[in-house]
């Protein structure tokens, strides 16, 4: 994998995979708007779930994880928000998830993490 957007690509797809064999119904994907992308929406328990996506090549930097600031908290908010309203689910009840993946040399799967509940709607 050379470029970030590649790293980002797979890290999709292995948390695709992931989530499906966890019980999710993936609902959409690359959901776009005006304010963003949410990469995954999905559904557990009658739960309407946002998960973002993070990988990373390497810890050098720090966890997928801590990449995660205020303001993509923020926009995720936002997006989730937008989301919602266009598709008539203004009552549903939601979370955000976020899904770290950690590749090793090459496109090796070297950690995959699930971190239900990772933050709260940030206004």
């Amino acid at each position: 994998m050379d470029t970030r957007k590649d790293v980002g690509k797979k890290g999709e797809q292995v948390a695709l995979s992931f989530l499906r064999k966890k019980g999710y119904k993936i609902l959409d994907r690359n959901f776009r708007c005006r304010f963003g992308e949410l990469d995954i929406v999905a559904e557990e328990d009658n739960q309407i779930i946002f998960i973002e996506v993070r990988s990373c090549r390497s810890l050098n930097f720090g966890s997928p994880l801590q990449s995660l600031d205020y303001f993509k908290k923020k926009r995720l908010t936002r997006l989730a928000l937008f989301y919602l309203t266009s598709h008539n689910l203004k009552n549903a009840s939601c979370r955000f998830d976020v899904v770290a993946v950690v590749f090793e040399e090459g496109s090796k799967i070297g950690s995959i993490n699930l971190i239900k509940n990772a933050f709260v709607a940030t206004f």
